[in-house]
């Protein structure tokens, strides 16, 4: 999945957890560029991914700099690892 994706339709339907969220803003200022990740633990499948959508964002943001009538569509979609998975890793 390339940066600005989100997980796709099928992978969000089938997700065993689906976190899902928008955010929109008329104003939004980082006096920081953050350091953001998300990871996923053990028990989770390979499928599992997150990924976001942005308007007026862009996916690497500039500290000291004010971004004007923002959007962000978010989604974590994780797929846990069934038994038949895991035998199959040993």
């Amino acid at each position: 999945m390339s940066p600005g994706d989100l997980p796709d339709a099928d992978l969000q339907r089938t997700a065993d957890i689906l976190f899902t969220a928008k955010v929109k803003a008329d104003e939004l200022r980082f006096e920081e560029v953050p350091d953001v990740s998300v990871t996923f633990t053990e028990g989770s499948s390979d499928d599992s991914t997150s990924g976001s959508t942005r308007t007026n964002l862009p996916d690497k943001v500039k500290s000291q700099t004010t971004y004007q009538d923002i959007q962000i569509d978010y989604a974590i979609a994780a797929k846990l690892q069934t038994d038949m998975d895991v035998d199959m890793d040993r």
